[in-house]
């Protein structure tokens, strides 16, 4: 008898998890827009974009969806191992070299992206801390959520703790992290130079963010998350939603007003490194809770499924989409496509975004109509599984 695991089935899958995944491609796409079309990671966005319209569109993705997608998507991930850990011990098959291959082959995707694509990669980060996710992938649903809150909170408040006594005792021109030359550097090797100029460049811009130095707070500001998820799988938060509803409402709205007033410190107060870092450290992963659970309460809501379902045609198809979104737009900005890297703005970039995310809702919807899969997805699976899962429907 074939005791192989198969790739979960279109009836298993849970609704609001693919409209949350959906969501977070579209709130990664906002905020990865900016580097696609700018040295984002080199200039003061408020001087870089002087015009109304401008500073409103960065400031609207800088409150509300900056920092706050990528824990939404990392806790989602969290969600995921767990559930494909359940359903393989339900059939009495091993997970460890299941998930073994599913994070290999996800670095694989991670390098291949970050330095042929885009230096802007979350895969490798999540295909690294997935493996670490192992180790604890047996705790209970309480423990594990306690543990990754835990994980979270202490190191992230040594932090704080830190850049602000760094605050007292540097001048503030030593602690800037703009650079006018490197941003100068990055315009001639997007704008005008080779394929091999610009994989160079993307080598430095991922190595200035991915190193040694910045690994603690990495590991810090995403694992923890992976736990925080995992645990809301075990305790069955999403799965059961009606019975949780009340619990969920009252997480959901504590968590907004929690994390918008993070997110205004630096707007309130005058900006430091200690309030920057406290703003996207602690804001954003509380708005993600926030949007999560709103959209696990309105999905069972009569109104919910029929506003929200377009965000599950991308959701299903969540690595495709994220890797679609860098090919279109690095061909769209860099010198071996159309070259219109340093020339778009926030708010064209922001407009730039709906269009191409309208797009993917459009080519999504009919992609699932004749595919079971998006094409990474199918590939990632029968690597996962050492077994070709049927692809297209049939009729």
């Amino acid at each position: 008898m074939d005791r192989q695991v198969s790739p979960v089935l279109e009836k298993d899958r849970i609704i609001s998890l693919d409209i949350m995944r959906g969501f977070a491609i579209l709130g990664i796409f906002l905020v990865n827009m900016l580097s696609f079309h700018s040295p984002y990671l080199y200039i003061d966005p408020f001087e870089w974009w002087d015009s109304p319209a401008d500073k409103g569109a960065y400031a609207f993705i800088d409150i509300f969806v900056q920092a706050s997608f990528y824990p939404l998507f990392s806790m989602l991930f969290g969600y995921g191992i767990v559930i494909l850990r359940e359903r393989a011990m339900a059939k009495g098959l091993g997970f460890g070299g299941m998930a073994a291959r599913r994070f290999s082959f996800l670095l694989l995707i991670g390098i291949i992206h970050a330095f042929l694509i885009w230096h802007g990669d979350i895969l490798i980060n999540y295909a690294i801390f997935g493996f670490i996710f192992l180790i604890f992938v047996k705790m209970s649903g309480k423990n594990m959520l306690l543990t990754g809150i835990l994980l979270y909170i202490i190191p992230n408040l040594l932090f704080v703790l830190l850049f602000f006594a760094t605050v007292l005792f540097v001048p503030p021109e030593d602690l800037s992290v703009y650079d006018k030359e490197a941003a100068l550097a990055s315009l001639q090797a997007y704008q005008n130079g080779s394929f091999t100029e610009i994989t160079s460049q993307r080598i430095q811009d991922w190595s200035g963010v991915n190193n040694l130095a910045s690994l603690p707070i990495m590991l810090a500001s995403i694992f923890p998350l992976f736990l925080i998820g995992g645990g809301a799988a075990k305790l069955r938060w999403l799965e059961e939603p009606v019975k949780n509803r009340a619990l969920l409402i009252r997480i959901m709205l504590i968590s907004f007003a929690a994390g918008l007033l993070f997110k205004l410190l630096p707007y309130i107060m005058e900006s430091n490194l200690g309030l920057d870092y406290m703003q996207d450290i602690f804001g954003g992963p509380l708005l993600a809770i926030a949007y999560g659970l709103g959209i696990a309460v309105m999905i069972n809501n009569s109104h919910g499924p029929g506003f929200l379902l377009p965000l599950s045609y991308v959701g299903k198809l969540s690595l495709s989409n994220y890797l679609f979104q860098s090919i279109i737009s690095t061909f769209i900005f860099y010198s071996y496509g159309l070259g219109f890297y340093g020339k778009v703005s926030a708010f064209g970039g922001t407009l730039l975004v709906m269009v191409i995310f309208a797009f993917q809702v459009l080519i999504s919807r009919l992609w699932i109509t004749r595919y079971y899969y998006g094409p990474v997805e199918w590939l990632w699976r029968s690597f996962t599984y050492l077994k070709v899962p049927n692809w297209k429907r049939k009729g």
